[in-house]
């Protein structure tokens, strides 16, 4: 494969020069790294990273391919991803395209023969920060005012881009290597999941945890799920990851709201967790340069065990939660809050991605945790 030119500028000021693989053109986004040593197709398809570039820590990247079954949103939505060294030849029976073509079918910039040990250093002492990468040659200043001139990804709500725009239902568990395809387990208990950009991974575990999953927007109706649930035609409401920072999300933190007023059992991961500490009055607040990869350690208080995690998010919430909820999990990393149990609600919310898609299986207990949660109420 032929490597296009790529030049790149940061916000502090740094400017490169590298290749380009994947789509071509102008692209804005936020820079943050990720350290998982696998699975970046899955990464690359978190609806989680949109309007991101992802740096990866691991050096080489491209060599299993990409396929079909292995996507975790309908589609990608970062902006780019940085890399060493791409390997176009890839080598794996279940692949079907290259990286690079894959990355040209979803219009996303692929970066390589980067340093991106420094630059992961530098976010790591400088924090996130915002970049633009283009195949078109731009001179470092041409390419400081393009960046000046575009929106910051805070200012972005990128949730109408990445949730279904219309109910579906999911009945598909874990993928079976004996079939090639995914298990339909039986179920006899039905969750609400309101996708914020929800990995299909998630769905998967609420299925495999018996679950029978019907999804809605992210514009749902909070008045007409209590009446729903008042008539029991379902058992929980799940709250979905997703990109961005929650307090742009006034709308959704309002229906949220609703709903925990009315008690309604509620199961959350990521940017779910991070909208129920706003419904309830509480604040949150961006880390420095976020948690993304498959090798963050989280204790649970409750039972001492420490866990190996997959994360992905820029945001976290407040000590002062501890008010109104019992704080069970804690990265031991940096010490933020990684899930809560609240104390007069019958909610239960995570930091952390227990359905590792990709990343370690650790916490993929919680989704049935929750199931035994419904049956003691």
């Amino acid at each position: 494969m032929d490597l296009q030119p790529a030049f790149i500028y940061l916000e502090n000021g740094m400017y490169f020069e590298a290749k380009s693989f994947g789509a071509s053109g102008i692209f804005v986004g936020e820079l943050v790294f990720n350290t998982s040593m696998s699975g970046y197709q899955e990464i690359i398809t978190d609806p989680s990273y949109a309007g991101q570039f992802i740096c990866f820590t691991m050096p080489e990247i491209g060599i299993v391919g990409t396929n079909s079954k292995d996507m975790e949103g309908k589609k990608a939505f970062c902006k780019g991803i940085l890399c060493h060294h791409y390997n176009d030849r890839f080598s794996n029976f279940r692949s079907e395209q290259s990286l690079g073509e894959f990355l040209k079918a979803q219009n996303i910039m692929g970066i390589c023969e980067i340093d991106t040990r420094f630059l992961t250093q530098t976010l790591r002492k400088e924090g996130a920060m915002m970049m633009i990468a283009s195949s078109q040659k731009l001179s470092k200043e041409e390419l400081a005012q393009k960046l000046k001139s575009s929106k910051r990804i805070e200012e972005i709500n990128y949730i109408q881009e990445v949730s279904t725009q219309e109910p579906y239902t999911h009945n598909f568990g874990k993928f079976d290597f004996a079939s090639m395809d995914y298990s339909i387990p039986k179920t006899d208990k039905k969750i609400i999941a309101i996708d914020f950009g929800i990995k299909r991974s998630i769905l998967n575990q609420l299925v495999n945890a018996g679950f029978s999953v019907e999804v809605l927007p992210h514009s749902f109706s909070a008045d007409l799920l209590i009446q729903r649930y008042e008539n029991k035609e379902f058992d929980g409401i799940f709250l979905s990851n997703g990109p961005g920072d929650p307090k742009v999300l006034t709308k959704e933190i309002a229906e949220i709201k609703k709903l925990v007023d009315k008690k309604i059992p509620i199961f959350a991961i990521c940017l779910g967790h991070q909208l129920l500490s706003l419904a309830h009055g509480y604040d949150t607040y961006k880390l420095k340069f976020g948690h993304h990869g498959g090798n963050h350690p989280v204790k649970n208080l409750l039972t001492q065990r420490i866990e190996i995690t997959a994360q992905n998010h820029n945001y976290s919430v407040p000590e002062n939660i501890e008010e109104i909820a019992k704080i069970t999990h804690r990265n031991l990393f940096d010490g933020t809050i990684e899930g809560v149990v609240y104390k007069d609600s019958p909610i239960i919310s995570y930091q952390h991605h227990p359905e590792a898609g990709p990343g370690p299986l650790e916490s993929n207990e919680l989704f049935g945790e929750f199931r035994k949660f419904l049956e003691t109420l």
